[in-house]
């Protein structure tokens, strides 16, 4: 199985991963109102591991159960536990038995890959207030009002190789939410490694100037892509 189904709801670190009573449907080979019957059935049981939630979908075809396309119907969306404990009310034919060992291991990877987000993130705090204390100590920087907005912007330019305002764009992340909480580990990984040059030029009594060339001669660490990243299909 090539296809995700495990997901998060925004690209943010802290969401919580989940799956789709869809994508089970899908592939698990089990007709999708036995999967929304199922859920009803054992709501109550399903609901001791959060909320269910769900969201409004279109039927898409599904040949290998014979589903075809028509109304929208409610989609729901099972956290690990839930999906968990929702398989262990199917048979154990051959196809469910492969998508519990596909499910079990996309879990895991995302719960990993949102870990070591936050670690990188939190790793790059520490980089941050270190990189704005040398800004207060410089000879040649602490008296000018604009210069905290400028090495922020010189960050994630020379970092990413865009600017704040066009990842929050392609992320679908209001203007006024953290951008760091948006980014994969390479990007955060890029920006830890180029803030850290730039304490290190700061510390030197370089100017912003000079540092903006500095940095600039050298390109851009990770160049990344705007690409929207892919949620749970319809």
């Amino acid at each position: 199985m090539k296809s995700n189904v495990v997901f998060t709801e925004t690209f943010s670190l802290y969401d919580e991963p989940f799956t789709t009573a869809d994508m089970i449907a899908e592939y698990a080979g089990v007709n999708r109102s036995s999967i929304t019957r199922s859920i009803r059935e054992h709501k109550q049981s399903l609901e001791k591991f959060g909320t269910l939630r769900f969201k409004n979908d279109e039927l898409k075809e599904n040949k290998s159960v014979n589903s075809k396309r028509g109304r929208p119907f409610k989609n729901y969306m099972l956290n690990e536990e839930q999906a968990t404990l929702l398989i262990t009310f199917l048979q154990n034919t051959p196809k469910v038995i492969d998508f519990k060992i596909e499910l079990v291991r996309q879990f895991y990877a995302m719960k990993t890959e949102l870990l070591q987000r936050q670690l990188v993130r939190t790793s790059g705090k520490a980089g941050r207030r270190e990189m704005t204390d040398a800004i207060k100590e410089s000879s040649v920087l602490s008296d000018k009002w604009y210069v905290y907005s400028n090495f922020t912007k010189l960050l994630y330019k020379t970092a990413l190789g865009f600017d704040v305002s066009k990842l929050c764009e392609a992320r679908r992340v209001d203007k006024k939410a953290t951008p760091l909480d948006f980014l994969n580990k390479a990007e955060l990984d890029a920006l830890n490694k180029r803030q850290n040059q730039i304490t290190t030029l700061i510390d030197l009594g370089m100017d912003y100037q000079t540092i903006k060339d500095v940095l600039s001669n050298q390109g851009v660490i990770y160049q990344t892509t705007l690409k929207i990243p892919e949620k749970a299909r319809n």
